[in-house]
């Protein structure tokens, strides 16, 4: 904290000497300051550390050790501050190529940094007596922490607070995965226009001795069409397909659901657990400066004061792998939402409510087996499809002539008005089969692969169904326990070890014992919630589709 008092001073030295030379705040001015607040932060540390050396040596008068640390750290301090200062002087007096941004810079560092030695050599030293007369020792750490949570608190408020189901809404309406799944739904809704998908019409022009020596012209067009059951079948199949991604939509959505869910409460669990923490934390923070009293009086022994801070350096420990996994679920939330800002659960109930039970019937309707059956429609579809290849193919043509000589009827035609018609059909018959059938009987054996899918599919998702009940039933029998016996003792065990400790009753090594204890169990009964909501979630997830 000390160290850092350097930021503010030599800020203000830095605006000094932009406003000196009429410069406003740019950005080579910013980074001007970060640079600034390095060599100020640095010159802090010099000298903070150079006055604890100098205590530790066994020098008990503040006055002579921030004097004999002056001393000592002047030379070192006065040539971080000047080397810096004239290493930026020729950028501070440039005027040619670039100076509109070195001048900037250069001023923030040179100005800080005269401020910055004033500070460093007169205030630090005096806030450094002030800390240590007025705070005493042990109580730094709880200054310190006490400024930490405030720091967080306002962090915590800076974050956006959610409640499930705006989660679920904002991960539907933002996450890519599902739009992508959206925009395959729209692709497969445009691709069933395509079933129809005719042949291009051909048409032509001929123009010579077509039937005698006089030059003839000839119109023709002819269209090629594929037996209609073909068109059907390739109807059906895009409308399966298109079922299909319907399908797969729906299941993207319910599977981003799920995990919203899952995400959510496990930031609500690890949340309680920082409660018990939290809690746990002031016990053995008063334990531990009762035990330092006690030692100061010559009550206690070292040993109890050490097995205090060690049970009060553990759950520190603790927090902070806390609040470690908090963040990286956290960011897991931020991702399924596709948010920039970081949230975090409302207040709520942690328990949820336990779902109805229900046979295994209402698997049926099920998205994941819905998608299954889709698929063998699709298999279906296709089987189909290959089979109508094997029919014949259509062709339909005109013919519009001329002819001038002779006909056949032995009349003269002079005149290429006269002209003469004529209509076309034929029929494409496939000689070669034996490809086709290949390609058919390969999609009859895929729609028993789908099939055979299907039933496999089924008879697990009514496996985990059963087996979700059954460890929810678990998981209810362990809450129960928890909630009508167990927390009730572990707050007896509280209340009764505090009071047998504070009389005299019980040593400190029990008290621990019994403390640990008491707060095991709560941490074991939020535990029991958070695998209680898991089995909740799974089966929710079997019934909510």
């Amino acid at each position: 904290m000390l160290i850092y008092t350097a930021i503010p001073l030599s800020a203000i030295g830095g605006i000094l000497a932009l406003a000196s030379r009429g410069m406003p705040f740019s950005i080579s001015a910013g980074v001007g300051f970060i640079a600034l607040f390095g060599v100020a932060v640095l010159n802090g540390i010099v000298l903070i550390a150079e006055f604890n050396r100098q205590k530790e040596q066994g020098v008990k008068d503040l006055h002579r050790i921030v004097i004999m640390g002056g001393k000592i750290r002047l030379r070192p301090v006065l040539m971080t501050a000047f080397v810096a200062s004239f290493g930026f002087l020729p950028m501070a007096l440039s005027s040619g190529e670039g100076a509109e941004v070195q001048r900037p810079l250069a001023t923030v560092v040179i100005g800080g940094l005269m401020v910055a030695i004033f500070l460093t050599l007169y205030v630090l030293p005096i806030l450094y007596i002030l800390f240590e007369k007025v705070i005493p020792k042990r109580k730094r750490s709880h200054l310190t922490a006490m400024i930490f949570i405030l720091i967080s608190f306002q962090i915590s408020q800076a974050q956006q607070t959610i409640s499930l189901k705006e989660a679920i809404d904002l991960s539907i309406q933002n996450n890519l995965d599902l739009k992508g799944e959206k925009l395959n739904v729209d692709r497969l809704q445009k691709l069933k226009g395509a079933a129809w998908n005719v042949q291009q019409a051909n048409f032509g022009f001929e123009y010579g001795q077509i039937n005698s020596s006089y030059n003839d012209n000839r119109f023709f067009i002819s269209q090629g069409l594929k037996f209609p059951k073909v068109y059907t079948a390739q109807k059906y199949l895009a409308e399966a397909d298109w079922k299909h991604g319907l399908l797969v939509s729906t299941l993207k959505e319910h599977e981003l659901k799920q995990n919203v869910i899952r995400v959510y409460y496990e930031m609500v669990y690890l949340t309680e657990k920082q409660k018990i923490l939290l809690a746990t934390d002031s016990l053995f923070l008063n334990f531990l400066n009762k035990a330092r009293q006690r030692l100061d009086k010559g009550e206690a022994n070292v040993l109890e004061k050490t097995m205090a801070e060690m049970q009060y350096g553990q759950i520190q420990l603790q927090k902070q792998e806390l609040q470690s996994d908090f963040k990286n679920v956290q960011f897991h939330l931020q991702w399924l939402l596709n948010s920039e800002a970081l949230v975090v659960p409302e207040n709520g109930q942690f328990k949820r409510e336990i779902p109805v039970r229900q046979d295994s019937s209402i698997l049926m309707g099920h998205t994941i087996l819905l998608g299954l059956k889709g698929q063998k429609d699709i298999s279906r579809a296709k089987v189909k499809l290959e089979q109508t290849k094997n029919l014949p193919d259509l062709l339909l043509g005109y013919n519009d002539i001329s002819m001038l000589g002779t006909g056949a009827d032995d009349k003269f035609y002079g005149d290429r008005k006269s002209r003469f018609r004529s209509f076309q059909l034929g029929l494409g018959i496939p000689i070669f089969y034996k490809a086709q059938n290949a390609v058919s009987d390969a999609e009859k054996i895929g729609l028993l692969v789908s099939e055979n899918e299907f039933e496999a599919r089924k008879r697990e998702l009514e496996t985990k169904y059963k087996q979700a009940w059954e460890q929810l039933d678990k998981s209810i029998l362990a809450i129960n326990y928890y909630e009508n016996t167990a927390l009730n003792n572990a707050d007896t065990i509280l209340k009764t070890a505090g009071l047998q400790l504070q009389n005299g009753e019980i040593n400190y090594l029990e008290w621990v014992m019994l403390v640990n204890q008491a707060t095991s169990i709560q941490s074991q009964y939020i535990d029991a919630i958070k695998n209680l909501n898991s089995h909740i979630i799974e089966i929710e997830s079997f019934i909510n589709h």
